[in-house]
């Protein structure tokens, strides 16, 4: 792989920042090593010494090995206990896991985290290590994520979350929860902007020749693919006439004429097949139209907003920006694919 040097900002000793990886065994390997890719790039492309980041694993148990779901061994740097012995600082702890540690979770390592959890920058969990951050108390009262596998599980056991299974990482103060295995990745690059710049964690991006650099609003999957699942074929015939109407005025009413029904037995179709609201849903498909035209390009701002069924710009730039955490321009800025000429699916053509 071809590296190119990314301007860093210069770091004294002492401000290096160390980042500490909490692996609950067995534990997704994926979910170890994206995030530790991102902040050891950091360190070949940072352009001045020291680098920024001091990376380490910890383990839970008593010795260094870990088990991993797919079978390979991670070794790794110290235990709890001797971590615990040499009181290091931790800038940022990030707890990375599987799918089964959340069903028998490690006493000590619960503790642990919240114990350290008072002294650090920040602390981070990578898909189902949310709920060892919830187990710890630290979600309480807080929006969270995780996969969206395990999202409802989370919600079940851990009432005072406020559970948000669909972007792909959550920000709530000091707290940052992902989903699974890129979105860790998606995650680490956020850290690292924050800390050096957007631009470093951009290229940090490309060399690890990511497709995109998501920013944590994007969902974790679209719209479209979720609304596929148990949707019976009344309502699969109005999703579809959604998609290709967005440039209309598609109010609950005109939906439930549409589909020849009330409002009211409309509105429970929508919660009982798709968990949200026939308005919720417009906005959430209208949204996506409009990244996808972003993604392709070639059409203007006012054109886009036209075609996805906004009444004006400044319309469509709030419900963007409230919704991905980024405007329009910004997004079109990471994500551009530059083909000018390609359709999109604004007005479902």
């Amino acid at each position: 792989m071809t590296q190119r040097k990314a301007p860093g900002k210069p770091l004294d000793v002492a401000t290096r920042r160390r980042i500490v990886i909490l692996a609950l065994p067995p534990v997704d390997a994926l979910d170890v090593i994206g995030p530790a890719e991102v902040f050891t790039l950091a360190n070949r492309l940072h352009g001045a010494a020291p680098t920024p980041y001091v990376l380490e694993l910890l383990s839970p148990g008593p010795d260094i090995d870990l088990e991993s779901e797919s079978g390979i061994a991670l070794r790794a740097h110290r235990t709890i206990e001797q971590e615990r012995r040499a009181s290091r600082p931790i800038d940022t702890l990030i707890v990375a896991s599987g799918f089964s540690p959340h069903q028998n979770l490690d006493r000590t390592a619960i503790d642990w985290i919240r114990t350290r959890s008072r002294t650090v920058r920040r602390i981070c969990s990578i898909c189902v290590g949310a709920f060892a951050l919830a187990d710890a108390g630290l979600l309480d009262g807080r929006r969270a994520t995780t996969h969206w596998g395990m999202a409802r599980r989370l919600a079940e056991l851990y009432p005072a979350v406020r559970v948000d299974a669909n972007p792909i990482w959550v920000k709530d103060g000091n707290v940052y929860t992902s989903a699974g295995i890129s979105a860790g990745i998606d995650l680490a690059l956020a850290l690292v902007g924050d800390d050096l710049g957007n631009d470093f964690a951009l290229e940090i991006a490309k060399n690890l020749v990511l497709f995109l650099r998501r920013p944590g609003g994007q969902a974790q999957f679209s719209v479209s693919l979720q609304a596929q699942r148990g949707v019976g074929p009344r309502l699969e015939e109005l999703r579809t006439w959604i998609s290709e109407h967005l440039h209309t005025d598609l109010t609950v009413e005109v939906l439930a004429d549409r589909l020849s029904t009330s409002v009211r037995t409309l509105m429970r179709m929508f919660e009982r097949e798709l968990d949200t609201t026939p308005a919720k849903y417009v906005e959430e498909v209208r949204l996506e139209a409009v990244c996808r035209a972003l993604e392709f390009g070639g059409r203007s701002l006012e054109e886009i907003a036209r075609r996805c069924g906004y009444r004006s710009v400044d319309v469509l730039r709030k419900a963007f920006t409230r919704r991905l955490g980024v405007s329009p321009r910004e997004y079109a800025q990471r994500f551009a694919t530059g083909m000018a000429n390609t359709p999109n699916a604004c007005s479902g053509q």
